[in-house]
């Protein structure tokens, strides 16, 4: 059953990473209902020039695309905002969601790093109850011992209901009623997380409020393959098409870009990749193994200081 006409997805995406938001866009426009509306709401900071163009021209009758401009909302929490490797502030924006979109009561959060293989309405439509959030468990996080004692023993999160971030369906009503940007910036002030900032603490705040869906619509490459054909794939952490050859699930990428404008684009950055730039990527790969562990070890850590005195 169609809950609403229209489905609205957002993403955070800036001027140099919209030809990957097209790719998403593209995957996404193959598989509409002709009988729905689908609202597409960029949230960014910074010039917006020909690729935000590009990707306006993505627009049909009943695709639309918009730009929302929230650097006055990220200069707030500029203070307590922390990025790691090639993360930037576009991880929080996804906190601005429920009041800055009063006409909505729930949305999808996408990171831009995807390739939908489904209809993202039937995510949409699936019914979450009163549950803050709809989300994938994480599968890497469940599958790395060092990630699995972290969330355990640093944030006191089971490792299989830890989820992951970029693959979301917020329930922007029940979150207004929590006054969710505060209690986000509360959590984020009261703790230097230096593992995965933004998913720890939301991971925290909606802790037994989560609706978990199958993991076909969240499958990772860095988790490994299954028979069954995922509905959305996430290029999470390092393991870009556009970066790497042999990703898992790289096919699929590479078909939808070819139909972009941005494919020329594309291969260029892929040309520009560098052997240094990857072995930051495996010397940026261990040290968060190393920082996670280090974390869950801590007697100073999230769950032994912050979370015993509530």
């Amino acid at each position: 059953m169609k809950n609403e006409k229209t489905v609205p997805v957002f993403f955070a995406a800036d001027e140099n990473y919209m030809p990957f938001l097209g790719v998403t866009l593209a995957s996404m426009k193959k598989y509409l209902d002709a009988e729905r509306k689908y609202a597409i709401h960029v949230l960014y900071t910074g010039e917006l020039g020909k690729n935000a163009r590009r990707v306006k021209e993505m627009e049909t009758e009943n695709f639309s695309v918009s730009f929302t401009d929230v650097s006055q909302k990220a200069e707030e929490i500029r203070g307590v905002m922390r990025c790691r490797d090639y993360y930037t502030s576009a991880i929080y924006f996804r906190l601005f969601i429920p009041d800055l979109f009063p006409e909505y009561e729930k949305a999808i959060y996408l990171d831009c790093d995807t390739v939908l293989l489904a209809d993202v309405a039937k995510l949409y439509d699936e019914e979450i109850g009163d549950n803050y959030i709809g989300a994938v468990a994480d599968e890497v996080v469940a599958g790395i011992p060092q990630f699995r004692v972290y969330v355990k023993n640093a944030l006191g999160i089971e490792p299989e209901n830890y989820f992951n971030s970029g693959v979301i369906v917020m329930n922007l009503k029940e979150l207004r009623a929590l006054d969710f940007y505060k209690t986000f910036y509360g959590v984020l002030s009261s703790y230097d997380f230096i593992v995965a900032p933004d998913q720890d603490c939301l991971n925290l705040i909606c802790k037994d409020k989560v609706f978990y869906y199958g993991s076909e619509w969240n499958k990772m490459p860095t988790a490994g393959g299954e028979k069954t054909l995922p509905k959305l794939i996430h290029y999470n952490l390092c393991m870009k098409p556009w970066h790497y050859d042999g990703v898992l699930y790289e096919e699929y990428f590479w078909e939808i870009a070819r139909q972009t404008p941005f494919y020329e684009l594309i291969l260029t950055k892929k040309l520009e990749f560098t052997p240094e730039r990857a072995k930051c990527d495996e010397e940026g790969g261990k040290k968060l193994l190393a920082l996670a562990q280090a974390e869950a070890d801590s007697p100073n850590n999230y769950l032994r200081t912050v979370a015993v005195t509530k």
